[in-house]
């Protein structure tokens, strides 16, 4: 993921505000942004993200024909964000769209005639762990990178379900204490509360240019 090196990884708090549309107005930061582009290319056949993030990157709207790539989408939506038109353009975009959501009621269920669209319903609140047990089982994902916001990057690792970080540092300080992190999700208060703090063990650190850092570490899941 990116982020600048006081964790954010928008540059406000509201969906107008976005990385992808604001970090290449900033002179200073925009020239080594492209390093991140050639990473984020290079991602597994299979990457996992929300709704949310679909909608801000204006798939909504598309009125195009994409590029069908090989990579195939895990998209989490529960509000939903996705609309009909977003749903059929995922489809068209990548390989395979695999929809999980706990709203009966979500516009996926009425185009699930799609032949690139598998639709993954729980009945009430989407059960990470076994999600993923299903993706292993099911449908034979062995690898996937997550590239989903603050809140729910906190639940994947506090439930061990994270096994490397690869983190591209942008420089820039963003600042906003209702910005999104790289991890959010509920304050730490008590103690016993401390396991929840995931150590890590750096196994990579390449210096970019223009000052860009890329650092991938081994989580401590034991």
């Amino acid at each position: 993921m990116l982020q600048s090196v006081d964790g954010k990884i928008s540059t406000g708090d509201i969906d107008k505000r976005d990385f992808d549309r604001d970090l290449p107005k900033i002179k200073e930061v925009k020239n080594g942004l492209h390093q991140y582009y050639d990473i984020e290319k290079t991602t597994d056949m299979f990457s996992l993200n929300t709704g949310r993030v679909m909608a801000k990157i204006g798939v909504n709207t598309k009125k195009s024909e994409p590029n069908k790539m090989p990579c195939s989408f895990i998209i989490i939506d529960n509000k939903p964000h996705l609309n009909a038109r977003g749903i059929n353009y995922l489809t068209k975009w990548t390989k395979k769209l695999y929809l999980v959501t706990s709203n009966k009621n979500h516009p996926a269920f009425k185009l699930s005639h799609l032949k690139d669209l598998e639709i993954i319903h729980y009945p009430k609140k989407i059960d990470l762990k076994d999600l993923f047990a299903k993706l292993k089982t099911d449908y034979k994902v062995k690898r996937l990178t997550i590239q989903s916001g603050g809140t729910l990057n906190a639940e994947f690792v506090r439930l061990g379900l994270v096994d490397y970080l690869s983190v591209v540092v942008a420089p820039c300080l963003v600042g906003g204490k209702d910005t999104s992190t790289l991890i959010d999700g509920k304050s730490l208060r008590r103690s016993e509360e401390l396991k929840y703090i995931k150590a890590m063990n750096l196994k990579e650190c390449k210096i970019f240019k223009n000052s860009y850092l890329h650092l991938t570490y081994k989580l401590i899941n034991d």
